[in-house]
Order: structure tokens, then sequence, then C-alpha cells
């Protein structure tokens, strides 16, 4: 940042735990940005976010707009608040960071976007796996050809029931980060869908969720993602002809197992030579700079702001992860697989 440029002002609306990590990245590690104020209807919650901060707090998050002047907002409200409160951040002038999932219906995500276009502000959501180190590298390794052809990618999202406010399901809460790194990664679109999901333990919505996703590529999707599983796991598979890939999400760790016959054949026959089979061969831990990935994300999104876009995150990838994931929720109480033009619209 130049001497020239004054930081840019940064609000936060919504301060449960995720709201809480905004208003300290915002305040200690965007140095692009200062954090001028935060909202939340909870006082104790605004008391106890300001306190040892310069952030101004508010429990009204509209006069918060109104009066702070602000550049940039990150909204961590619950979702069935997303479309409001981003369209009255839009209009106030400020550009929207909203988490994940974009929106409660496909109808208040258009309405969001088309805010952002008639305001002329930079709209993006929070889908922070893809500022991850991890997947970052394993991205740019198999855009390099690292794996050749990609057969599968697998994600593996298990932990205990989250102590937080949600008014959605495992579904729509978490597979929304995996549809859109699966996007992410292999560039292809899905043409076919199934998902099976159950309410074991929590009443009110879907606490486990296997689906499958067959892209247009032939790349099959394989998610598994519940809230019934006493230990956290967050791990990525990607498997191709030259061997296997896994992500760890919370150690940030990538682990390359190389099928060996695929080296065998570019020694023997040549690297443009058809791979025929699989056998075991080496692992190596490939290196790359561990960082926490909402900074990441944050960072991005003021640089973003900083020099007229794009977003970090498209909202039209968003609304596809969110129209995914309520197919899921879809296929799993109709019994059936949803296929072609199905996909192109989901329920609201």
């Amino acid at each position: 940042m130049s001497m020239a440029q004054q930081p840019l002002r940064a609000g936060v609306i919504g301060l449960g735990m995720m709201g809480r990590n905004h208003v300290r990245v915002w305040d200690e590690s965007v140095p692009e940005a200062d954090l001028v104020a935060v909202a939340d209807t909870d006082a104790s919650a605004v008391s106890a976010a300001t306190a040892g901060r310069r952030a101004r707090g508010h429990t009204d998050a509209g006069r918060m707009l109104a009066e702070e002047a602000l550049d940039l907002v990150s909204i961590v409200a619950p979702t069935s608040l997303h479309c409001e409160l981003t369209v009255a951040a839009l209009e106030a002038g400020a550009s929207v960071l909203v988490e994940k999932p974009i929106a409660a219906t496909r109808d208040e995500g258009h309405r969001m976007v088309e805010a952002a276009r008639a305001s002329g502000r930079m709209l993006t959501v929070g889908h922070i796996e893809r500022f991850n180190p991890a997947i970052r590298e394993l991205k740019r390794r198999l855009a390099a050809g690292e794996l050749g052809r990609v057969f599968q990618i697998s994600a593996t999202r298990l932990g205990p029931f989250p102590a937080r406010i949600r008014d959605v399901g495992v579904v729509v809460d978490l597979a929304p980060h995996d549809i859109d790194v699966f996007r992410y990664l292999i560039g292809s679109e899905p043409i076919r869908l199934y998902a099976e999901t159950e309410q074991r333990i929590h009443t009110e919505h879907e606490d486990l969720f296997n689906g499958i996703i067959k892209f247009a590529n032939g790349v099959v999707g394989v998610l598994n993602i519940n809230w019934l599983t006493p230990t956290k796991r967050r791990l990525l598979t990607v498997t191709g002809e030259r061997g296997m890939y896994i992500a760890d999400y919370i150690a940030q760790d990538l682990v390359f197992h190389a099928n060996s016959d695929a080296a065998e054949t570019w020694i023997n026959r040549g690297a443009g030579a058809a791979i025929t089979t699989v056998a075991e061969g080496e692992m190596t831990r490939r290196a790359l700079r561990r960082e926490e990935p909402l900074a990441v994300e944050l960072r991005e999104f003021a640089r973003a702001v900083r020099e007229g876009g794009p977003p970090p995150v498209d909202p039209a990838d968003a609304m596809i992860a969110l129209q995914l994931a309520r197919l899921m929720v879809e296929s799993a109480r109709s019994g059936r697989a949803m296929v072609g033009e199905e996909l192109l619209g989901a329920p609201s």
C-alpha cells in the first residue's frame, strides 16, 4: 500500500464464532484495511468484540452502515439474513464479502448479485477452502498436469455437531465448500448427481450426507460429510493416472502418492505413452507455506476492492455451489438422481 493510499475502512456484521475470527483478522492481518466498526444485535457480543480494539460497536447494523462510511464489510450473520444485510451494505456504498452459503434461496442470491451490479460495488462469497494453501498448491499442480488425466475427486468433511447457530442442515451448511472446490480444481460442470442423507441425532435437519457427482469431463466426485463424528477430518483426495494427491485442510499438508508404473511408462515407452497399470510408488510431501486461510481470503478481498476487481470468488460460482447442494437434498428426499437440465436450476 503506497503512502498516498488511505487504509480501506472495514466492518463486520455478525459476531458469532466465525464473525469474531473476521474481526481478529481484519484488525491484525490485513495491512490494506482498518477495522473501524462491528455490529451484532447481541450487546454482549459487541462488547466482547470491541474490547481492546479501536473499532466502534453497534447493535444496529443499519445504523452502522449509515454512520461509518465503510469501504468493505464482512457479513457473517445467519444465512436467512444474508440477502437483507448484503443489499443494505451494498446500497450504503460498501463492497461485501458474505459468508457461504451465499443466500437462503436462489432468488435471494440473484437479488444480491443485482444489488452489487446496481451499486457498482463488489460482492464476493466466503468460500474459504479455496484459500487454504494446500488447495492452492494442489490447484497449481493439477493445472500443470502432474496427475495426467484425473479420475476421481473425493472429499471427507467429518466432525461433531458444532456449537454455533445454524438454520440449515449439514448439506447446505458444509457441502458447498467441497462442491465449489471440486469445480475450482477440475474446471468441469456436473452432468449427474445422487445423494443419501439421514437425520440421526439432530431432529430438525439432516446430519449425515453421502453424495456422488459425475462431471462432464468424466471425473467422479464423492462427498462424505457429517456432524456425527467425534474427531474432525477435512481431507480432499484426487486420483489420476500418475498417482494420487491427498490434501489435509486442517494440517495444510499436501502429499503425493506416485503410481510407479506411470514413471516406468515414461521411461520405457516415452512420456506420451498410455498408462495402463497402477503400482505403489514413492510418497512425497509437497512443501508449501502455511497461512490462515481467512487471512489470505480477506487480504485478497481488500486487494480486489482496492484494484477494482475481479472478486476473489465470483458470486456465480457460489450460486452454483448452493444450487447443487440443494439438489443433493432433493435427490436424497426423492430417491432419484438429478440429471441434465435439472442441474441448471435448483429448488428455492
